[in-house]
């Protein structure tokens, strides 16, 4: 494994070089590992709608990106108080890549440091019942992405000014501020030490678990491609906000696995457009599913025929085909 040691701060080349490595992971077969910063930044989950994910007043107020990352789940927000890492491998067996296992060595830092942090939920790490750590992946074809954000000294004040809180998912806990439901890593560790020695802290324990790991600056020419990728795609309104028509239904709920929320124009009992949005996982295409929806009978009948012949696993992680059918005619 070879940790990339990568001191930019651009949030569109930072998740272009993530896709660029998890690309050439696929050509040699190499396995990296990164930590990286951003300047403040929204990022936003592959599948969710950008607009209905932020406060827009206040991200163009304070000047802070909005960029969609490859892998699913919710959005978050990075300013330099918030230190990102990345595992790239191959595996034939993603399960064996949980996020349990992949969250260790975040664990074992903070234990190091005298702090006692456990895994909650799907994909969160938390300190004393609060959150400090959200965590993400995307498979494609034998390679595995994980990566995720800590929060160790960031402005939870802005953090929770730019984020929009979805009401839904906190309605059986009371709905708290997102303020009061995260915590940074700093005021929990004695003296509390700057972001670098936590930076180290971090690099050990995965050095500890890969005894092998090399350290490496980027190859300048995966610099070159990861600049042509974040102007082609990372800085264009297509991908970080893309179109969001108005449709005639919506259909949403909150499962284990996310919120599923699911639109579409029906003209004379058909589907003619259907959009998904959330901050579930999956590994598909969800403009497949999407597409593959249109021309469908709006009944139990004409759906069902068409997801017969799809998995929806595929796409929304932990869905099934009954239950998406369910879903869109409730």
């Amino acid at each position: 494994m070879k940790y990339i040691e990568n001191r930019k701060t651009d949030p569109r080349f930072n998740l272009a070089l993530e896709e660029v490595l998890f690309q050439s992971a696929d050509e040699k077969e190499e396995c990296f590992f990164l930590l990286w910063q951003n300047e403040p930044t929204v990022v936003v989950g592959r599948f969710q709608n950008t607009l209905e994910e932020i406060n827009v007043p206040v991200v163009r107020e304070k000047g802070i990106h909005v960029v969609r990352r490859l892998s699913g789940g919710g959005a978050v927000y990075h300013d330099l108080g918030n230190l990102n890492f990345t595992f790239i491998l191959r595996t034939e067996n993603p399960q064996d890549l949980d996020f349990r296992k992949m969250t260790e060595p975040v664990i074992s830092a903070l234990w190091s440091l005298g702090v006692d942090g456990g895994l909650v939920g799907r994909n969160d790490l938390v300190i004393q019942g609060k959150k400090f750590s959200g965590n993400a992946q995307y498979m494609r074809e034998g390679r595995f992405l994980h990566h995720g954000t800590i929060l160790y000294d960031s402005d939870l004040d802005v953090l929770e000014e730019v984020l929009q809180t979805d009401l839904d998912k906190f309605k059986s806990k009371g709905v708290k501020s997102v303020r009061s439901r995260v915590t940074n890593i700093k005021p929990h560790l004695k003296g509390e030490p700057d972001i670098e020695e936590f930076r180290r802290a971090l690099l050990f324990t995965v050095k500890e678990r890969w005894p092998g790991l090399q350290i490496s600056p980027p190859d300048p020419s995966v610099q070159e491609k990861a600049m042509a990728l974040a102007e082609s795609k990372y800085e264009t309104w297509d991908w970080n906000y893309g179109a969001s028509p108005e449709f005639d239904l919506r259909k949403e709920r909150r499962f284990d696995f996310g919120k599923v929320d699911v639109r579409l124009n029906v003209r004379k009992g058909n589907i003619t457009s259907c959009r998904i949005f959330g901050d579930f996982f999956g590994n598909g295409d969800i403009a497949s599913l999407e597409d593959g929806l249109a021309g469908t009978q709006f009944s139990e009948k004409g759906l069902s025929g068409t997801l017969a012949r799809v998995d929806v696993s595929h796409y929304i992680s932990g869905m099934d085909s009954l239950s998406f059918m369910e879903l869109v005619l409730e």
